[in-house]
């Protein structure tokens, strides 16, 4: 089949250096890489993911990590009662 493409140029640049590199007509390197590209990403085969945990040192918050949340509600009111105070 006969069609015209619009290629960009620099794209054009490398597949006419393909062509020219391995001796084959520019319509075979067209159509190879069509091919290839139509077939999807060469995929290798996938490792296992493995997380190596490091330790992190003692919390430098002081109190039960368990009640953050509480905390920073705490530390939120303290905030804004402060900010209250200097409006005055």
């Amino acid at each position: 089949m006969r069609t015209t493409l619009t290629l960009d140029d620099q794209l054009a640049t490398r597949l006419k250096r393909l062509s020219a590199d391995t001796g084959r007509a520019f319509k075979d390197v067209i159509n190879d890489t069509l091919r290839a590209g139509l077939q999807g990403p060469r995929q290798s085969p996938a490792r296992p993911y493995r997380l190596r945990p490091s330790a992190l040192g003692a919390p430098l918050v002081a109190g039960r990590l368990d009640k953050a949340l509480q905390l920073a509600d705490e530390l939120e009111d303290t905030a804004l009662v402060s900010k209250l105070e200097h409006r005055k």
